[in-house]
């Protein structure tokens, strides 16, 4: 079954669900599939007209040869996937890093993007997914980096202490897994590090909170939140409606997930 099948069998199924009085849920329910739907129109569209490099952004000219592993797809070709971001992470890479660990990769938008933009940098790539494990690997070699993208499974903490006397940054988003994996008190080699962590109260809860009181002693840090998108567009997507530029940067978000940018203290 094709996209627009997919979505229209979908959508049809929620149709038939409702009732007078059905919760607001369901109706934003079938409004965010009819916006993922729209926005891997708009992705998919982006990839026939301008190609398949990202457009903008630090990671502009990135062969994106694969598909997102999750999350926006349109956002990531434009180069405005979470650009609240980019002013730090070309701080810590202007700053001197030759490590990078990047924990839950997915399918390696930051690991292989990180490669191209920082030739001294190693990328130590983590995901519990063999499918995402396989984009990640595929990105790579699309862009010429397989030699400086080294793509594992799972990561744990004892493995924070291999990187903590080396010029490295930690990137996590583990979809709630931050509360259980980031304890400095358990594993003493975070104190040392950078990191930069996207947290998701709405998985773990009191998650932004539990790491800004843990790492209060030893790091100094910025809450960054996710904001409306206005990035460049492709020419042919400013003659659309107001929408479709809406949902050409929306990056499926269901509920907020600030990130945390720490940076060690001493």
């Amino acid at each position: 079954m094709g996209l627009n099948e997919n979505a229209a069998a979908r959508l049809r199924e929620m149709v038939a669900a409702y009732r007078p009085g059905t919760d607001e849920a369901l109706m934003s329910a079938a409004l965010r599939l009819a916006a993922k739907w729209r926005s891997q129109m708009i992705a998919n569209t982006i990839r026939s007209v301008n190609g398949r490099k990202v457009l903008h952004g630090p990671f502009a000219g990135m062969d994106y040869a694969v598909e997102a592993a999750e999350g926006a797809l349109a956002a990531r070709l434009i180069g405005s996937y979470e650009s609240e971001l980019h002013p730090y992470l070309l701080a810590f890479l202007n700053a001197g890093v030759d490590h990078v660990v990047d924990i839950g990769c997915a399918e390696g938008y930051y690991a292989v993007g990180i490669a191209r933009l920082a030739v001294q940098v190693t990328v130590h790539a983590y995901d519990i997914s063999e499918t995402a494990r396989s984009l990640c690997t595929a990105l790579a070699a699309a862009n010429g980096v397989s030699d400086r993208v080294v793509v594992g499974a799972e990561f744990k903490g004892e493995d924070f202490a291999a990187f903590a006397d080396k010029r490295s940054l930690v990137i996590c988003d583990i979809e709630g897994g931050e509360t259980e994996l980031l304890d400095p008190d358990r594993w003493p080699a975070l104190k040392r590090l950078p990191l930069m962590v996207e947290t998701h109260p709405h998985l773990s809860p009191r998650a932004t909170e539990i790491l800004i009181e843990r790492f209060a002693p030893s790091h100094a840090f910025t809450l960054v939140h996710q904001g409306p998108k206005a990035g460049p567009l492709p020419d042919w997507l400013k003659t659309l409606g107001h929408l479709d530029s809406l949902l050409a940067v929306w990056e499926w978000r269901a509920q907020p997930t600030p990130w945390l940018v720490m940076k060690p203290k001493t």
